[in-house]
């Protein structure tokens, strides 16, 4: 029982540490923007792998560079409450989970087939993620996602939230970031961004390597079009 003891208080102080280390890092980013996150560095792995090569795209804009309409757009496509609540949605979640079990007993009933999986997270939950994090879903994973996603809401700042989620969130394959997304497909500086171009780019999010393919699909132009309806009543941090 004494060496068990003690393996339990090693594990407690190592996770400890690491939690310690999340918060340093966040810590730091109220100061320097991040070089690149977990989901950035995977994705480089993953192109060197099948590609044999990694075309990248990625220039950070500081917050007075993203335009309001972005801002509106992504938060009204995304999170409509981000200014509000304290880094989780509890309303989405539980929605969120209703719909997965819905769409698991279908998939069950019809004994074929793949649920397909709504996710009910913040901005702020998907920066956790997209930070320091896999995208396996596993409850540890989910833990820790929660307690980063609390740690940023309790370290930094709204806008800095939001700036940092903007200048690397995944529009394409190796696209990333407002800037590199408003070049690519718009020809234009994210700070130029009118309206239904920004609501474009947030239609996007949810999967942006699909939606590549078919940037102007009836769809994204549809959804942009209820985005664009939708922008004026997102509040800003």
């Amino acid at each position: 029982m004494r060496h068990v003891g003690r393996l339990l208080a090693l594990l407690a102080l190592a996770l400890l540490c690491l939690q310690l280390w999340f918060a340093g890092r966040i810590l730091l980013m109220r100061f320097v923007a991040p070089q690149s996150t977990s989901f950035q560095r995977s994705e480089i792995v993953r192109l060197l792998g099948e590609k044999h090569q990694v075309s990248w795209s990625q220039q950070w804009v500081d917050d007075a560079q993203l335009p309001a309409t972005l801002k509106r757009a992504v938060i009204a496509s995304e999170d409509d409450g981000f200014a509000e609540h304290g880094g989780v949605d509890w309303d989405a979640l539980k929605g969120a989970w209703k719909k997965n079990e819905k769409a698991q007993a279908r998939v069950e009933a019809r004994g074929k087939g793949v649920a397909k999986v709504v996710g009910g997270s913040t901005i702020t939950q998907q920066l956790a993620k997209n930070l320091f994090l896999s995208g396996e879903r596993t409850l540890l994973r989910k833990g820790q996602e929660l307690v980063i996603t609390l740690m940023l809401e309790g370290l930094l700042d709204k806008r800095r939230i939001l700036e940092i989620y903007l200048n690397n969130v995944e529009w394409g394959e190796g696209l990333f970031g407002a800037q590199a997304a408003a070049r690519h497909y718009f020809r234009v500086d994210a700070a130029r961004l009118g309206p239904f171009e920004a609501a474009r780019l947030a239609v996007m999010l949810p999967a942006p390597k699909r939606f590549e393919r078919q940037p102007g699909s009836p769809y994204v132009m549809g959804r942009a079009g209820l985005i664009v309806g939708r922008m004026n009543s997102a509040e800003l941090p």
